[in-house]
């Protein structure tokens, strides 16, 4: 999630269509049914999550050509860093979750949208 500062000095969170999702459109998306790759690009992928993510295998990984690529981490700064990357490269397929889980969480309250929030937790997982 790139962060400006306006001439004042006060911080502006600016959303790039190109190298961005916003949480509520890829929502949608997932409602719908759509086949959406989810990439945890975090070192630390303990904690909440979206279900069905993988984990970024890293930096040589090849995204498929055939399907929608949506990068996250917790605030998005990282995600849309190497969206850009794979974008350069010829993947325009692959973009970053605007603000990262941070902004998910925040944005998609399960009384509005519903239970599905397709966010989960340790707890939410299955015992082996």
């Amino acid at each position: 999630m790139p962060l400006y500062n306006r001439p004042d000095g006060l911080p502006v969170v600016a959303f790039e269509p190109d190298a961005e999702i916003s949480p509520f459109t890829l929502f949608k998306r997932l409602r719908k049914g759509h086949e959406i790759l989810l990439v945890d690009v975090r070192a630390d992928r303990r904690g909440r999550s979206l279900k069905g993510a993988v984990a970024w295998p890293g930096e040589d990984w090849v995204p498929p050509a055939d399907r929608e690529v949506v990068l996250y981490d917790e605030a998005g700064d990282e995600a849309v860093r190497l969206a850009r990357a794979y974008q350069e490269r010829g993947h325009p397929g692959v973009k970053a979750l605007f603000g990262g889980l941070d902004l998910w969480s925040f944005a998609l309250d399960p009384e509005i949208v519903g239970a599905e929030t397709y966010l989960v937790t340790p707890d939410d997982e299955p015992e082996p």
